[in-house]
């Protein structure tokens, strides 16, 4: 197929977020990009029986949150041109397309999470809004929301603004949630009643240590992932006896998540090592732990069906994110048994995806750098290096529809894995804090194109950047300080340009990261700020700049982009701006998406003639 032709059928390619099983299991409901103009939310039998049934169609992004308790629909969350503000409806399954509005519409705040009670009266959620006032505030609440009365009562309320997002119990007496009250670096574990009566912190390791925990389902126990110094400590802490017994602690190990699903009594362990997930079963009452072999790909169980049979998520660089029905016995992907049916919805096959390679480094202090290598079939045009967001996240073996584009139009990828990034050691992703935001890790990606260059595999002047949110400020950062001929070309998206601008005009909840991250507010390390910030720093710009925003964008709000204009009109330097008023903290309507990633590619091919 040509180009044009590729892009449409990539931009018509499934993108799977967050599949959850029903309680009952009998269901199996995800998110699905570029299924139509916007996000929708599917479901489908868990024995794959039927094709998937869309359960939302509308214009705007719909995510789902939660199922019922009864298994009977799901909550769902929909904002208006991505700008996070979520409105939670209810989607009944054999009511499908049919949304019941359970929460506000256009809020002047941000919900997280939604969870309906098991008796269906109350809703829970939190969310950055004092009832009482009517005024959104800087801290997230925890809410009891009366459908019935339309009544809401706060059930706690934490100090400091923070990403929370509560969980009820199955019973539905309690509600778990987390609070970084005590400071930035730190997460503590908190307990209330659904009446509101005691709220009271359960675990703390320490105030600058991370803790989290979730509900092992029909039990008052929860499950704790601890940080240390050198990795994650798993544990089930005993909310009767307040009591907890570590079941892993192996500083060798970097578990990155764990849950124990609806009708299990195992504990799904979930290791990445060099960016890569392994996947293990741990019994809560033997304590025996259960490897699932490594294999291509990445295989993430989510709920056991009966037997030895589970469901599972299945994804790769050449495999689109499947949810499947596997055997234990056989832990393997088979697209015969997929729920998802994913292959069905789309033209392409295996065949038409370039598979990611491991490409390794060493930067300037020393630090070995993993990232994916992404090679055209046809003689390379040029170099693109693409910088996952974050920086608290990685890039993994998984299908990029960007980065494809750029691989099957002639140019080879980096994907780099820089320090900070997750999937490799507690070390390594604390070691972005020592310099902070735009020190070190901005060093890794700069050796690993003077490695590609070496190597030649890239060609001077002709290697450029782009990137989303953490990757828009490296682009910027790349821009502002590497030499033409380590970056010629840059197109930031949704990038931080002034850290002290986006701190001060982004979501209530994300400033304790920034600050985290930079080692206190603006107020506290001002020089810090000032000199991570490219802004300060676009006269040094020689090479091609396009910047992308996204108008409604609550995170890397648009301020970013009208003070660096500024900055670069009063510097003489050239750009271009391409902004797009219906989206918010990224590019995500494939209308938009087509507009972008052809202007991307002319972009890069000007600046590498």
């Amino acid at each position: 197929m040509n180009p044009d032709q590729y892009l449409d059928a990539l931009l018509s390619l499934p993108g799977m977020v967050r599949p959850r099983v029903s309680r009952d299991r009998s269901w199996v409901a995800w998110s699905w990009a570029r299924m139509g103009p916007a996000v929708d939310v599917f479901a489908a039998l868990a024995d794959g029986s039927t094709p998937p049934v869309r359960l939302s169609d509308t214009p705007e992004n719909t995510y789902l949150v939660s199922w019922l308790p009864d298994s009977s629909g799901v909550v769902v969350a929909q904002d208006e041109g991505g700008d996070e503000r979520y409105r939670l409806f209810q989607i009944d399954i054999d009511e499908p397309l049919v949304m019941h509005p359970l929460t506000e519409a256009r809020p002047g705040y941000f919900i997280r999470g939604g969870e309906m009670h098991p008796a269906g009266q109350y809703l829970v959620y939190g969310a950055n809004f004092d009832s009482q006032t009517g005024d959104e505030i800087e801290a997230t609440w925890i809410y009891r929301h009366d459908l019935k009365t339309g009544v809401r009562k706060a059930l706690a309320k934490p100090v400091k603004g923070a990403y929370i997002v509560p969980q009820l119990s199955s019973d539905g007496s309690m509600v778990l949630y987390t609070r970084k009250d005590r400071h930035p670096a730190g997460q503590q574990v908190w307990l209330v009643d659904i009446e509101g009566r005691e709220d009271r912190e359960i675990l703390n390791f320490g105030d600058q240590v991370k803790a989290s925990a979730s509900w092992i389902p029909g039990e008052h126990r929860i499950l704790v992932l601890a940080e240390t110094e050198t990795h994650r400590r798993l544990g089930v802490f005993d909310i009767i006896n307040e009591q907890i017994t570590w079941l892993l602690d192996d500083p060798e190990r970097n578990i990155e998540q764990a849950y124990v699903p609806y009708g299990g009594k195992q504990v799904v362990v979930l290791d990445v090592a060099g960016a890569r997930t392994h996947a293990a079963l741990l019994d809560l009452e033997s304590g025996i732990e259960t490897q699932l072999p490594v294999s291509r790909g990445n295989l993430v169980p989510i709920a056991p069906l009966q037997d030895d049979r589970w469901i599972g998520q299945f994804y790769s660089s050449s495999q689109p994110s499947d949810v499947f029905r596997f055997s234990m016995r056989n832990p393997q992907y088979d697209r015969q048994h997929s729920i998802s049916r994913v292959w069905e919805q789309t033209v392409l096959t295996e065949k038409d995806f370039i598979q990611a390679e491991d490409f390794s480094w060493s930067s300037v202090d020393g630090l070995r750098i993993q990232g994916w290598l992404y090679r055209p079939e046809m003689p390379a045009r040029g170099t693109i290096v693409y910088i996952h967001g974050g920086p608290t996240s990685h890039s993994p073996d998984a299908l990029n529809i960007q980065i494809q584009l750029y691989a099957r139009s002639g140019f080879v990828v980096l994907d780099p894995n820089y320090r900070g990034s997750t999937g490799f050691s507690m070390k390594f992703k604390e070691a972005i804090k020592e310099a902070g935001w735009g020190g070190l890790e901005q060093e890794d990606i700069r050796t690993g194109i003077e490695e590609l260059i070496r190597s030649g595999i890239a060609q001077a002047n002709r290697i450029g950047i782009t990137g989303t949110s953490y990757g828009g400020y490296s682009s910027w950062c790349a821009i502002t300080r590497f030499p033409v001929e380590v970056v010629s070309a840059a197109a930031p998206v949704c990038g931080m340009t002034d850290l002290v601008v986006d701190y001060e005009s982004t979501r209530p909840d994300l400033r304790p990261y920034s600050e985290e991250m930079m080692g206190g507010s603006p107020d506290e390390v001002p020089e810090k700020y000032h000199e991570r910030s490219p802004i300060h720093f676009v006269e040094n710009i020689r090479g091609d700049l396009l910047i992308v925003q996204g108008g409604r964008d609550p995170n890397v709000t648009p301020e970013n982009v009208r003070v660096v204009r500024q900055a670069l009109d009063a510097a003489g330097i050239s750009y271009q701006v391409l902004t797009f008023e219906d989206e918010g903290h990224g590019i995500s309507r494939p209308k938009n998406q087509k507009v972008l990633y052809r202007r991307l590619l002319e972009f890069f091919e000007r600046s590498f003639a």
